[in-house]
Order: structure tokens, then C-alpha cells, then sequence
């Protein structure tokens, strides 16, 4: 077992931009307006492949398929892998969007529950996001200001900076602001019902499609937006589906890695490598993400200031 790493899943967005590229140094498709890079998938159509060491070219499933305890600590895992680990590139604005909870999905007969996580590596001056309702807003309040254009005026506006942490449970109506990059951790599914578009249309001068019925049905008109957390150190995250803790490390430091929990890295800056007792290093920079197997022990040695997230389910 050693850490992997996974080929970049490029996902083109009207909303997109080129700071994979700028930032990361990620090799996105040129001229191309990149949205999102899936660093870590195991969703139907979607799935990582691993970028190094033995097992090369194999997908994320498969490897783990061979080689359940080895990887996730369970002899009994059985998939889809319980993450999905995204870096985001908003340019412009996104749509007014909202994911369901489980309850929801069985009530729909459709769709998969979706709860996440914004961690904001970089913010343009005047950035926000929109989060969650503002106080008092009813389902049947939110349903006229649909039909009137007027969705933004219902939801909780937050002005943005670097280092925030924001966790959008299921049923959290939202959207992102422009100028953002985040990281986003959460749970493996791309089920989105879009409220909201800001009356955009594509090249061809279509509007995307609306999905008004199912986000109505999904949204949870009872919780105000103050209730939604914000954190910037330590412990970020800590719900039913993964944890996430944010660290930082001195330039030269070394960090032992114990077996017995399978984690994710996510590099938000710096660089080094990670080394077993044979000496077999596998490099990382930032914009990488790493799946560190439940088995593997070894030394993280950084080269430089470094800043990371560690995720853990």
C-alpha cells in the first residue's frame, strides 16, 4: 500500500474559469472554461484512476475491490466510496441550487442525498456566497419569488474570505458567488435540482434547465440560515458522513503517518513527500489530493510552508 494519487476529472461549466490552470497548474483543456476538477470519484459515470505506483491505471473501485481492509481499514467495505472531492473554479456566479436529504430521495422515488462542504482557498475583493433562507421565508414565499425573478432576495447573503469553511447540510438552498476557488468535500453524488439561474443563457442562447418541483420538495424551509456553521481552524466539519480538519506545517517539518485510518489530503499550498520505511516517496503540490490507505504507515517531510485538509470518514 502506498498513498494515491488520481488523474483529474475536468468538468467544462458556463460558470468556469482558468484558475486550475493558474493557480494549480493543473492541465485543463485549453480554452475551455473548467468548473470543477474531481480529484476524487467513484459515482456510476464518474470514476478516479489512479496516477501512480503499482496499481496504475486501475480505478479507485477496482483497487479497492482487491484490496478492501488494505485501503479503507474494512474487510467488508463494499462501495461506492464514500466521498467526492471536488476543487472549484467560480468565475461567474452559480445557480440557485439545492441537493436533497435522504428522506427526501425515498419520498421522490429518485436521486441521491448530497451534503457538503466549502472550503475557500481564494476569494476576489466583495466576494459572497448565498446560504440557506433568510428568517421567516415559507415554502410558499419562495414559490412566488420563483415566478417573479426574485429567488436571491430569499436566501442569506455572506460576504467571503479565504481560510472560511462553510457546511451546506442536504436541503440548503444555495449558490456561489463569483471570484471564489474551493475545495469542496461531500457525500458521492451529483443529484442537483437548480432553482435559480440569474436569467443566464448559454452560447446558443438557451437557459439551462430549472428543476423548481423537486427543489421545492427538497429545501428545508425550517432552518434559518444562522444555524449553518462557519469554521476557519482546527476541526472544520464533523457530521454522520466525513470529518475534516485543517493543518499546517513548517517548512522542513516531518510528520509521522500511523496505520489504522484510511484519510484523504487535500494540498491547498506547498509541497513535499511522503515516505515509507523502504524509502519509496510519492510527491505532492499543491492542488494535489491523496487517498493515504488505512494501511500504510510512513513520514510526511515538507519542503516548504504548507497548508492541507485531512478528510476522514
Amino acid at each position: 500500500m502506498y498513498p494515491f494519487k488520481f488523474k483529474p476529472l475536468y468538468k467544462e461549466r458556463i460558470w468556469g474559469g482558468r484558475k486550475l490552470r493558474e493557480v494549480f497548474n493543473k492541465d485543463i483543456p485549453a480554452g475551455a472554461k473548467i468548473g470543477e476538477s474531481w480529484e476524487l470519484a467513484d459515482l456510476p459515470d464518474d470514476k478516479s484512476v489512479i496516477a501512480n505506483g503499482e496499481l496504475a491505471g486501475q480505478t479507485l473501485a477496482s483497487a479497492i475491490e482487491e484490496y478492501p481492509k488494505e485501503i479503507t481499514g474494512d474487510r467488508k467495505f463494499s462501495g461506492p466510496f464514500p466521498l467526492l472531492i471536488k476543487i472549484l473554479d467560480a468565475e461567474d456566479i452559480l445557480s440557485v441550487q439545492v441537493h436533497p436529504d435522504p428522506q427526501t430521495c425515498r419520498r421522490m422515488g429518485r436521486g441521491r442525498p448530497k451534503t457538503e462542504c466549502w472550503y475557500i482557498i481564494s476569494a476576489a475583493p466583495g466576494a459572497v456566497i448565498y446560504k440557506g433562507l433568510k428568517k421567516g421565508v415559507s415554502r410558499q414565499a419562495f414559490a412566488k419569488a420563483i415566478e417573479k425573478g426574485s429567488v436571491a432576495e430569499m436566501l442569506a447573503k455572506a460576504p467571503i474570505e479565504a481560510g472560511q469553511c462553510h457546511f451546506l447540510p442536504a436541503g440548503t438552498p444555495h449558490s456561489i458567488g463569483a471570484g471564489l476557488l474551493i475545495a469542496e468535500i461531500q457525500t458521492p453524488s451529483d443529484t442537483t435540482y437548480r432553482v435559480f439561474d440569474f436569467n443566464r443563457v448559454d452560447d446558443t442562447g438557451k437557459a439551462r434547465e430549472l428543476h423548481i418541483e423537486e427543489a421545492l420538495e427538497s429545501i428545508h424551509f425550517g432552518a434559518a440560515a444562522k444555524e449553518l456553521t462557519v469554521t476557519t481552524v482546527g476541526r472544520l466539519v464533523d457530521c454522520e458522513y466525513f470529518k475534516v480538519d485543517k493543518r499546517h506545517q513548517a517548512k522542513t517539518c516531518e510528520l509521522l503517518l500511523s496505520a489504522g485510518k484510511m484519510k484523504a489530503l487535500i494540498i491547498l499550498s506547498g509541497s513535499g513527500t511522503i515516505e515509507d520505511a523502504e524509502r519509496n516517496p510519492v510527491e505532492f503540490v499543491a492542488g494535489d489530493t491523496l487517498l493515504v490507505p488505512a494501511a500504510y504507515e510512513g513520514a510526511v517531510r515538507f519542503r516548504a510552508e504548507t497548508h492541507y485538509l485531512v478528510v476522514t470518514i
